[in-house]
């Protein structure tokens, strides 16, 4: 791979790995805040009926109403009702507001992110069926190149038969001529093969 693919492999990466930590941050902050404002809202609430519980008249009612503010509906529904006592309407909008758009900012840059890496994957798979089909081709031009040798070879033993009609001299110097012709042919054709074998090993048939 690309020294500069690997680069920008790296750096998207690291962009996706902010863009999840900072959705992780946004919604822990939402988390934070609403476990703040209901410990206060209930803790409040908690020590009027702790106070009330010091009159032995209501003592049974103070332990049923902190029974009750256990429950986690109840604890919600105290927290929502009890909230504008402490942060007003406007700034829990507003802050409800920014959250969103903060979100939605994060949720479009993973999208925009996403498009790419699909992108990128659509044009790696092309290039791959376009190289697997020239490689299929040049086994094919080079399983042709082979037979040829093969013809080369064939040749060349009947030559030596035609030549021992000649003189032994005359025989002798074409002899040599035509066996280091043989040798080169045959020479060709074991390179060839080891090619053929190589891309049959990457599962393209030739």
């Amino acid at each position: 791979m690309p020294s500069h693919k690997l680069f920008n492999d790296v750096t998207l990466t690291r962009k996706l790995i902010s863009i999840g930590t900072s959705l992780q941050d946004s919604l822990q902050d939402i988390k934070s805040d609403y476990t703040a404002y209901e410990d206060i809202v209930f803790g409040k609430v908690k020590e009027g009926f702790l106070f009330a519980s010091s009159r032995p008249l209501i003592t049974t009612g103070a332990v049923l109403g902190v029974g009750f503010l256990g429950l986690k509906k109840t604890r919600q529904f105290l927290y929502y009702k009890s909230l504008r006592l402490f942060v007003s309407e406007e700034a829990l909008l507003s802050r409800a507001d920014a959250k969103v758009k903060e979100l939605r900012q994060t949720v479009d840059i993973l999208k925009f992110e996403s498009q790419k890496l699909e992108q990128r994957a659509m044009k790696a798979e092309e290039d791959l069926i376009r190289g697997r089909t020239k490689l299929r081709q040049a086994g094919k031009q080079i399983q042709s190149v082979i037979n040829s040798a093969y013809k080369i070879e064939r040749q060349a033993g009947g030559l030596k038969d035609v030549l021992r009609e000649l003189p032994s001299r005359e025989a002798s110097r074409f002899r040599t001529q035509v066996t280091n012709l043989a040798k080169e042919a045959k020479k060709e054709r074991s390179a060839l093969s080891k090619e053929v074998t190589k891309i049959s090993n990457h599962g393209i048939s030739v």
